[in-house]
């Protein structure tokens, strides 16, 4: 069967041998080996293109993977920083308020601490000012032992030396007696003082420091004090028979009130402790 198609093909590929024959050898191998790698380029073309366009895809794939899972690393990383900028932020907060809190409990400490020094340092100058007058007082009282160990008949009793005179004065004679030996007469402040004047004394009568002189009824001690209770024998203060006795002695039954010029024992006191005053 004859192909009109085939036989132009088959003339036309003898011309171009024939055309190559004739022609340059070098240039007809130039042009030969040209055609070849055209004819292979045009065989191999379709195959490359398809696993170059495989790769692109695999490429544009794996560089989205890529940049996806880098955004969701950077959205993982602010979120965390967030959060924990967060929780810095309230912990700083809350150490801060501590420390403030802190700070002011230690504040407050220490005022304390400074007010309780000082008063721990007055109260340490008061100790030793009452110490210095307790010195005072000690030397006084030792300087005045050995002074009345001198003089017959001065006692010790409650911080004060008592004398009882074995002369007979009026009042007003017997605190003159009193003052000349640095004493004055006795002024009784409790009822153990009264037992000891009353024992002292044998319960003889003797003059005390306590008179109304100045208003009627009205009894003060030679010191200026008011008299507040006292150790009255019954019926004592009386003036009997309207005589002025303003004057009060101690005897046997206690206290009663007499004329001031009428002579009896002197009961003499010294403070040692409102001498030193």
């Amino acid at each position: 069967m004859n192909i009109p198609g085939k036989h132009r093909m088959d003339r036309e590929d003898e011309k171009e041998m024939n055309i190559y024959a004739n022609a340059d050898p070098i240039n007809s191998f130039d042009v030969r080996t040209e055609t070849e790698n055209s004819d292979t380029k045009r065989h191999q073309t379709p195959q490359h293109t398809g696993s170059d366009s495989v790769k692109i895809r695999s490429s544009r794939a794996a560089l989205v993977c890529l940049v996806l899972l880098c955004v969701l690393l950077l959205i993982a990383v602010i979120v965390l920083g967030v959060q924990l900028s967060t929780n810095n932020s309230t912990n700083y907060t809350e150490e801060r308020n501590e420390l403030l809190t802190n700070n002011t409990n230690l504040t407050e400490e220490r005022d304390q601490l400074l007010t309780r020094n000082m008063q721990l340092t007055k109260e340490r100058d008061g100790l030793s000012s009452n110490n210095q007058d307790l010195i005072k007082q000690r030397d006084q009282l030792n300087k005045e032992k050995t002074e009345l160990s001198k003089m017959d008949g001065w006692i010790y009793y409650q911080s004060s030396f008592y004398f009882i005179s074995s002369e007979s004065k009026s009042w007003t004679e017997s605190r003159r007696y009193c003052t000349e030996r640095g004493a004055d007469l006795i002024i009784i402040n409790n009822t153990e003082e009264q037992d000891f004047i009353m024992k002292m004394s044998c319960s003889k009568a003797a003059w005390i420091g306590l008179t109304d002189s100045d208003v009627e009824g009205t009894w003060k001690w030679v010191d200026g004090s008011t008299l507040t209770s006292g150790f009255w024998a019954s019926g004592e203060p009386n003036s009997y028979k309207g005589k002025d006795e303003d004057c009060a002695l101690s005897h046997s039954s206690g206290w009663a009130d007499f004329p001031c010029n009428d002579h009896f024992l002197i009961i003499c006191e010294k403070k040692i402790f409102n001498s030193v005053n």
